[in-house]
């Protein structure tokens, strides 16, 4: 699968984890460094999303430093509630 963006990589996964995959919302705010990539999901699937001590959301964030750096980009992944 070949992901353009690295906003279509955070909703493919979001959406693999979560109960309800038509509530997730993904926004890309590129800044002049960084880019910032914002999940938005149900208040029941935030759970599923952050894992364990946090351990889903820190792979997730791992595997968008390594498509980041792939594409030559920094990226930062925050999960709004």
């Amino acid at each position: 699968m070949d992901y353009s963006s690295l906003k279509d990589l955070v909703e493919f996964m979001a959406k693999s984890l979560v109960d309800k995959p038509d509530e997730v919302e993904v926004n890309e705010v590129i800044g002049e460094q960084t880019t910032v990539v914002e999940l938005k999901v149900s208040k029941e699937d935030l759970g599923k999303v952050i894992g364990k001590q946090g351990r889903t959301a820190r792979s997730m964030r791992t595997i968008l430093n390594a498509a980041s750096t792939k594409l030559q980009k920094r990226s930062v992944l925050e999960i709004v509630e």
